[in-house]
């Protein structure tokens, strides 16, 4: 049958603020999809003169504005509708109220495909011209506890899903954490001392004169982080520069969406400039965070640093430490409209160094440990 065969719409009006208050005066005054949560009404505002109301158990659907198609059983009683709210009822006692919201509910994408017009909207006869399977009243409670007991226990599967997500990520915390401070991967008496590597290389170098740590293992030493790497900073290139062709111009957008547009230019720049598939990045502005860009040769934006690990340093170890340090970089860092960390800031936040081959041998174990997580993960 056709919904309004059995069915009575009603169609919702809007009242002027001097209408509705604050003060629960009246029966709860609904605008839209801002009213809906979980399926179920939301009420913040009341009316003292309603017009258009709905009752319990009433079908409402959003019709027209942000969160068109939205449905909710009216599980308050007398209401009040606004424009933004239809409600559909059934006044004769053959069709089980939450049978019709199952089949709106399942049909409303198709009712929004045939809705016209730049402002989304459904119209009346849209959704009066649904066609609704009508079963035995009977079947159709069935039908509809059948189809509860199915999304409580999608909805349980989603929670476990989302716990499981959160304990994943906290376990990849925990073992970051153990690496960086020595305890994931032993220690070999063999390894060459980064201390004395660093002198090696550096015969002027000076360890940190402040105990940062606390029981450093065997073998590390603290370090400046500006001691570990070279750092440049990206161009800050102008809408003057862009072009329709040549190298994208990798800004932090980029790093932290991959469908962000890109931005390209041919100019020549200079060469510290250019960034290509493997380089570390450590973004110091807006959103601080450290990639490994995995993409063709690119020209680097301001507020991110090209950061080239010195002979010492392994380039994933590296990646690790920074990931462990974002906190204490956000710490560190200042602003309120952009947050930054100043050069001065970042280059002198204390990190531990273990030998260079006692960083090969934690990158591994992290990466051994992050590959069976994430296939964890991937089959959630």
């Amino acid at each position: 049958m056709k919904l309004d065969d059995y069915l009575l719409l009603l169609s919702g009006q809007d009242f002027p603020p001097q209408k509705y208050n604050s003060e629960h005066k009246g029966i709860p005054y609904i605008i839209g999809a801002s009213n809906i949560e979980n399926e179920k009404l939301f009420v913040n505002r009341w009316t003292e003169e309603p017009s258009v109301i709905s009752i319990l158990n009433d079908v409402l659907v959003v019709c027209k504005g942000a969160g068109v198609g939205k449905i909710a059983m009216n599980n308050v009683g007398d209401v009040h509708i606004a424009r933004q709210i239809q409600a559909i009822r059934d006044e004769t006692d053959i069709i089980n109220s939450k049978f019709i919201k199952l089949c709106i509910a399942s049909n409303i994408s198709g009712i929004i495909a045939n809705a016209n017009g730049l402002i989304p909207g459904l119209k009346r006869e849209l959704l009066l011209s649904l066609i609704i399977p009508v079963a035995p009243i009977e079947e159709q409670s069935r039908i509809v506890t059948a189809v509860e007991q199915w999304f409580t226990l999608i909805d349980s599967l989603e929670k476990e899903t989302d716990d499981l997500s959160a304990k994943i990520r906290q376990i990849k915390s925990t073992i970051l954490d153990l690496a960086i401070h020595g305890k994931l991967v032993p220690q070999d008496p063999n390894d060459e001392p980064a201390i004395e590597l660093l002198k090696r290389i550096n015969p002027s170098f000076v360890p940190c004169d402040n105990a940062h740590y606390e029981n450093i293992p065997k073998g590390w030493t603290e370090i400046n982080v500006g001691e570990l790497a070279q750092y440049t900073n990206g161009k800050a290139f102008q809408p003057s520069d862009w072009e329709q062709r040549g190298l994208p111009i990798i800004r932090i957008q980029n790093l932290n969406d991959e469908n962000c547009k890109y931005n390209y230019t041919s100019i020549g720049h200079e060469e510290k400039y250019r960034i290509t598939n493997g380089d570390l990045l450590f973004a110091w502005a807006a959103s601080l965070g450290v990639y490994i860009w995995k993409g063709d040769d690119a020209w680097l934006n301001q507020h991110i640093f090209k950061v080239e690990p010195l002979p010492f340093i392994d380039k994933q170890f590296l990646y690790y430490l920074f990931q462990y340090l974002i906190s204490e970089f956000y710490n560190r860092s200042h602003g309120s409209g952009m947050v930054h960390i100043t050069k001065k800031e970042f280059e002198t936040t204390i990190a531990l160094l273990p030998p260079l081959s006692e960083q090969s041998r934690i990158v591994k174990s992290i990466e051994s440990y992050y590959a069976t997580l994430d296939n964890i993960s991937a089959n959630l």
